[in-house]
């Protein structure tokens, strides 16, 4: 239970700590987030909780596949935010979000790399 709070205080602590620094510094809050910290901590949490070597190169392996089709909407979020405010341009950077992945995993099945 322990490991659990802590697991979940360095894991929460770790998004607040993005948000305060992007409120000030819109370049080092992006950096910050754009590491792939959330996958890293998957990664130890996954070990530290005495997961199977080929549970743990999976979840890295399949988040690579899935980090591509979601670039996009990175660079198109600014301009929807600008065209509908905050609330449609997360709802059209899902939609792109999952049109696209969808489109990808298509793409991909053809060389036998199954994310659906």
């Amino acid at each position: 239970m322990q490991f659990l709070v802590l697991k979940y205080l360095i894991t929460a602590g770790i998004v607040v700590l993005v948000s305060e620094v992007a409120k000030n510094l819109d370049k080092a809050g992006a950096l910050i987030a754009a590491l792939p910290t959330v996958t890293l901590l998957t990664l130890f949490w996954l070990y530290f909780e005495g997961q199977s070597a080929e549970k743990i190169a999976n979840h890295a392996w399949y988040t690579f596949w899935y980090v591509i089709p979601t670039l996009p909407m990175f660079a198109a979020f600014p301009s929807l935010y600008q065209r509908f405010g905050f609330w449609g341009a997360m709802a059209f950077s899902v939609l792109i979000s999952v049109l696209l992945f969808v489109a990808f995993a298509l793409i991909l099945r053809r060389f036998d790399i199954d994310l659906m």
